[in-house]
């Protein structure tokens, strides 16, 4: 319920959840959620807790045309995915992708890599979610000044929620811009989660479908 909430609260047309569990023995709060909130859902679970199953999730106000999965599993310590789900546009399909990525550097900048080679994410990309970009790592260092759309952004400081320090998130594009992005940091957004949800504004900028160039 107060995830529902702080849902609400943002007003977007697609959100980007990380780290859903969906319990075996009761009802599955995420489809309650999307279904209270009117919006299509999308869900690929990186592994199976002793509760339920785990893994990524995406609401959308729009249609989603596809969906599938990507296994960043890069590090046998640590089990990864992302979700990537595709809309329809006025410039031509635009893909979403909704992920967690690993603790290391060099395991994390291999699935960034992965991600963007992938011949399905057609259009437009939006690449969202928990980054673990801490510091001024070599993945974040190679790979920022080629994914933000060339924008000079700020990343806004999400953790701990109530009195926010450090920014592990980040939203990358190809084929968009990434014109505006903010912590949500309303009394209610504070209770749910450690983290603050962060709000993003894209501007696409590809009209044609097909991978972006570099």
């Amino acid at each position: 319920a107060r995830a529902g909430f702080v849902i609400s609260e943002l007003s977007a047309d697609v959100i980007a959840l990380q780290e859903v569990l969906r319990p075996f023995d009761v009802e599955d709060p995420l489809e309650r959620l999307a279904d209270s909130l009117h919006l299509h859902l999308a869900f690929v679970a990186t592994r199976v807790h002793r509760r339920g199953e785990v893994g990524n999730a995406i609401l959308s106000r729009w249609p989603i045309t596809s969906v599938f999965s990507l296994d960043l599993s890069f590090s046998r310590v640590e089990r990864r995915s992302a979700l990537a789900a595709r809309f329809p546009g006025e410039r031509g399909p635009l893909s979403v992708v909704s992920t967690h990525l690993a603790l290391v550097d060099r395991t994390r900048r291999r699935q960034v890599r992965s991600i963007l080679v992938q011949r399905q994410l057609l259009g437009a990309v939006g690449l969202l979610g928990d980054m673990y970009a801490w510091r001024r790592c070599k993945a974040t260092r190679t790979r920022e000044p080629e994914m933000v759309g060339g924008s000079e952004l700020t990343w806004p400081r999400t953790i701990p929620a109530a009195r926010p320090v450090l920014a592990l998130y980040r939203v990358y594009a190809r084929g968009a811009r990434v014109s505006r992005m903010e912590a949500h940091s309303s009394p209610a957004a504070k209770r749910p989660s450690d983290h603050l949800p962060v709000l993003a504004h894209f501007r696409v900028t590809q009209r044609r479908p097909g991978l972006p160039q570099k």
